[in-house]
């Protein structure tokens, strides 16, 4: 006696698609053994109306998964070019700083180097140590900031990025967009900074509070080394 399938209960039941995904994923070769059937099945197409067969389906998908990889690796390989340019305009600010013979003329390097290289309105260094050399100690550097300020550059553990805080509101112009303030201190292990360097730019964008620091960081350290040498020198 031949059983049909009005007869058998079980075959009636409906696959799950749980059951398909699994048995196609055991079964990897099924579609070279049925070729036909991609271009038997049709889907909707991801791009317009219609439909297209599932082969087709996935060489769009294919297209679309390379489209997404060739963006990521432009912007990739965007992000390598930038961080290069940056690494060495550092570097040559870095000779800079070695080859300057006075105060006054490194004070106006990095405010002229901030300015065409590193795209900032305008910069600001303030020091609450007291220098060796007497000749200097007159400086605008040197002039008193408040205790509340003081405190809060000592306090930072990176570089503060974005608007500016309220213990600064009488340094740099305020009617700059974004903001950068860089504790100095006299070496790595001494993190107790001995004065600020300040960034101000026209553009909102420049000093983002989410971005990275680790160019500010370098550009501070250099800065920081490069004032130490006159701040307990007596170089004029």
């Amino acid at each position: 006696m031949t059983t049909t399938h009005e007869d058998n209960p079980a075959a009636q039941e409906e696959i799950s698609a749980e059951q398909v995904t699994s048995y196609l994923r055991s079964h990897p070769k099924f579609f070279e053994q049925y070729a036909s059937l991609l271009t038997e099945i049709t889907l909707p197409s991801p791009h317009g109306s219609g439909v297209i067969s599932l082969g087709e389906r996935q060489q769009l998908a294919q297209r679309d998964k390379i489209r997404v990889l060739e963006s990521l690796m432009e912007q990739m390989i965007a992000n390598a070019e930038g961080n290069e340019a940056t690494s060495l305009k550092v570097h040559q600010f870095c000779l800079k700083l070695l080859e300057q013979q006075s105060f006054s003329a490194l004070k106006q390097l990095i405010a002229e180097t901030l300015r065409t290289d590193f795209n900032v309105t305008e910069s600001l260094i303030r020091i609450w140590v007291k220098p060796s050399n007497s000749a200097i100690a007159g400086d605008a550097v040197f002039t008193h900031v408040s205790d509340e300020f003081n405190d809060w550059v000592i306090s930072l553990q990176q570089p503060h990025c974005g608007n500016k805080p309220q213990v600064a509101t009488d340094l740099l112009d305020s009617n700059l967009q974004s903001f950068a303030f860089i504790p100095l201190y006299k070496n790595a292990a001494d993190q107790h900074a001995f004065g600020v360097l300040m960034l101000g730019a026209e553009d909102p964008q420049r000093f983002k509070a989410d971005m990275g620091t680790l160019y500010l960081d370098r550009i501070g350290e250099l800065i920081a080394a490069a004032l130490l040498n006159h701040l307990f020198t007596l170089n004029l």
